[in-house]
């Protein structure tokens, strides 16, 4: 079922169906990318920096950096785009977050497992003592 919104650009009501915006800023968005994707598919302008391209085209880098993480422009293709991780911002030219983001994200999961392994170990050494003091009281009895 389709929601109405408000655009979160302009504050116009429209339908939120396919996209997060209404249809008069997602045609200025597109104008934004033509303008982008015209200077950079320029030979000399193919190793432009998002900086660069910002100062030639006067889009800003927030919609530059959107059209990285959607795909639309390949960094394989401009060697010299890159966009901010979404955790700590250092730049990258895949993924949403960097390799040492990703480190400390998977070091944190391998800690929880060990704490919860080893809390695991003694809840069962606990419970082999308690049936071990249970069986011995009932055989004196």
């Amino acid at each position: 079922m389709n929601n109405i919104e408000n655009c979160p650009k302009c504050g116009n009501v429209f339908v939120k169906a396919f996209r997060s915006v209404c249809d008069k800023c997602h045609k200025e968005v597109e104008v934004m990318f033509q303008t982008v994707y015209t200077y950079i598919r320029k030979k000399e302008n193919r190793m432009a920096s998002v900086v660069e391209i910002t100062q030639a085209t006067e889009v800003e880098g927030e919609y530059i950096y959107q059209f990285i993480r959607e795909g639309r422009l390949k960094v394989n293709h401009f060697p010299n785009l890159s966009y901010p991780c979404s955790t700590c911002g250092t730049m990258i030219k895949e993924g949403k977050i960097c390799a040492g983001c990703k480190k400390s994200i998977n070091d944190g999961l391998k800690l929880e497992q060990t704490e919860k392994d080893v809390r695991d170990r003694n809840r069962q050494q606990e419970n082999a003592k308690y049936r071990t003091y249970e069986t011995l009281n009932d055989r004196l009895k």
